[in-house]
C-alpha cells in the first residue's frame, strides 16, 4: 500500500510538472515575441530620432516601447511566480521522497534482518513441516516465496525512489537558477524602462520649445482623423437608412400581397431603429452573431505588425489630447491589408491622398485606412483574410502604418479585445 501511495504521489507531480512546463513555455514565447517587438521599435525609434522634424512619431514610438517593456516585465513577474510555485512543489516532493525513501530503507532493513535470522534451509524446512496440515504447509511455503519476492520489489522501489529523488533535486536546482536569471533580467528591464521614461521626458521637454510646430502637427493629425470619422459615420448612416427603407418596403409589399389575396393583413411589426436595423434579416443577424462570437480570435489586418498606438485618448506634451478610435499598427513596407472577417464592402473613401475601406459584418463594421491602393469596391462580398489593398509608406520617414477600427453601428470599440493575441 505504501508503495502504491508512492507511485500515485510521483504520478501526480509528474502531471504538475507537465502543466508547469506548458505554462512556462507559453510565457517564454510571449516574452520572446515582446523582445522582438521591442527590438523592432528600437530600430524604428533610432531612425525617427535622427529626423528632428518627426518629434510626434518619436513620442509615439517611445510610448509603444515603454508599453511593451512594461508588458514584458509583467510576463517576467508571471514566470517568477510560476517558478516560485514549482520550487515550492519540488521542495515538497523532495521532502516527501526523502521521507518515503527512509521508510522504505527501514522496512527493507527489517526484512533483511528477518531473512538473516532465518537464512538456513533447516529453519525454513522446520517452519514448513511444523504446520498442522498440508494446506497450512502449502501456505507457509507460499509465504516464504512471496516474502522473498516482496523483498526484491522493495529493493527495486528503493532504487527507483532514489533515482526520482535525484531527478527532483536536479530539477529544483535548475528552477532556482532560472529564477535567479529571470530576476536579473527583470532588473535590466526595469533599468532600461527607467532610461526610456527619462528619454520620453527629455523629448517632451524639448517639445515645449517647439510647441507651435507640435500643435500644427497634431492639428493636421486631428483633421485627418475627423475626416475619416465623418466619412465612416456617413457611410454607416447610409447603410442604416438603406436597411430601414428595405424593411419598410418589405412590410408594404407584404401588406399589399395580403390585400390582393383577400386575407387578413399580418400584424404590423415596428421597424427597428438605429444600428439594430442592420441585423433585421436572418442573414445579417447570423453575420452579427458570428462576428460577435469571434471576439478575441479575429486575425490581424496584416500578417505581421505591432500596435504603435492604442485605442482611446492619449496625452501628448502637457495639455494636448489626441483621440484614437482604433489602433495604429506598424508593419513592413508593401504589406497587404486583409479583411479580418467575411462581409460586404460598405464604402471605399479617399482621405487626404490615402484610401479607407469600410466592411460591414451585419451590425458590426471594420475600418482599414492609410492604404496606398485598394482591390475592392463598394457592394463587393469579401471573405476571411481576403486582400483588400496595400498599406501606404510615409515618403518622409519610411514608416508603414495601417489604422484599424471595429465598430458596432457607429460606436467605436477597442480592436485589441477583438484581435487574437
Amino acid at each position: 500500500m505504501k508503495s502504491l501511495k508512492c507511485i500515485f504521489f510521483l504520478f501526480f507531480f509528474s502531471l504538475a510538472s507537465q502543466a508547469f512546463a506548458q505554462s512556462s513555455s507559453d510565457l517564454r514565447r510571449q516574452k520572446e515575441a515582446l523582445t522582438r517587438e521591442i527590438e523592432s521599435l528600437n530600430r524604428s525609434l533610432n531612425q525617427t530620432a535622427n529626423n528632428k522634424n518627426l518629434s510626434l512619431k518619436e513620442i509615439r514610438a517611445l510610448n509603444a516601447q515603454i508599453r511593451l517593456r512594461e508588458k514584458k516585465i509583467n510576463v517576467i513577474n508571471s514566470e517568477v511566480k510560476l517558478l516560485d510555485n514549482q520550487i515550492s512543489d519540488n521542495t515538497n516532493t523532495v521532502r516527501s521522497l526523502q521521507s518515503q525513501l527512509n521508510k522504505l530503507k527501514k522496512e527493507y532493513a527489517a526484512m533483511v534482518l528477518f531473512a538473516f535470522r532465518n537464512q538456513s534451509a533447516y529453519n525454513k524446512l522446520m517452519f514448513i513441516f511444523a504446520a498442522e496440515n498440508f494446506n497450512q504447509s502449502y501456505k507457509r511455503l507460499k509465504y516464504l516465496q512471496q516474502f522473498s519476492e516482496y523483498r526484491k520489489k522493495q529493493a527495486r522501489y528503493i532504487e527507483g525512489t532514489q533515482k526520482d529523488l535525484n531527478v527532483k533535486i536536479v530539477e529544483l536546482d535548475r528552477n532556482k537558477q532560472e529564477k535567479n536569471n529571470l530576476l536579473s533580467d527583470q532588473q535590466k528591464e526595469k533599468k532600461t524602462l527607467g532610461i526610456q521614461k527619462n528619454s520620453k521626458s527629455k523629448v517632451l521637454t524639448s517639445l515645449t520649445t517647439q510647441e507651435k510646430k507640435l500643435k500644427q502637427e497634431l492639428t493636421q493629425k486631428q483633421k485627418e482623423s475627423a475626416r475619416l470619422n465623418r466619412a465612416i459615420q456617413n457611410a454607416i448612416n447610409r447603410e442604416i437608412e438603406e436597411a430601414r427603407r428595405r424593411a419598410e418596403a418589405e412590410a408594404k409589399a407584404e401588406l399589399a400581397k395580403a390585400k390582393a389575396e383577400n386575407r387578413a393583413a399580418p400584424d404590423a411589426r415596428p421597424v427597428a431603429s438605429g444600428s439594430s436595423i442592420l441585423s433585421a434579416t436572418p442573414e445579417s443577424a447570423k453575420l452579427s452573431s458570428d462576428f460577435l462570437g469571434s471576439r478575441g480570435n479575429l486575425p490581424w489586418p496584416v500578417s505581421n505588425g505591432m500596435v504603435i498606438e492604442d485605442f482611446g485618448n492619449h496625452t501628448i506634451g502637457r495639455n494636448v489630447t489626441v483621440e484614437n478610435n482604433g489602433v495604429d499598427i506598424k508593419t513592413a513596407p508593401g504589406s497587404q491589408v486583409r479583411a479580418v472577417f467575411a462581409g460586404e464592402v460598405a464604402a471605399v473613401q479617399n482621405i487626404s491622398g490615402s484610401y479607407a475601406v469600410l466592411i460591414r459584418h451585419g451590425e458590426y463594421f471594420t475600418v482599414y485606412s492609410n492604404l496606398k491602393s485598394v482591390t475592392v469596391s463598394r457592394g463587393q462580398k469579401v471573405t476571411l483574410k481576403q486582400s483588400i489593398g496595400v498599406v501606404i509608406t510615409d515618403p518622409v520617414d519610411g514608416t508603414t502604418e495601417v489604422h484599424f477600427e471595429v465598430r458596432k453601428g457607429a460606436t467605436p470599440l477597442n480592436p485589441s479585445s477583438w484581435l487574437s493575441n
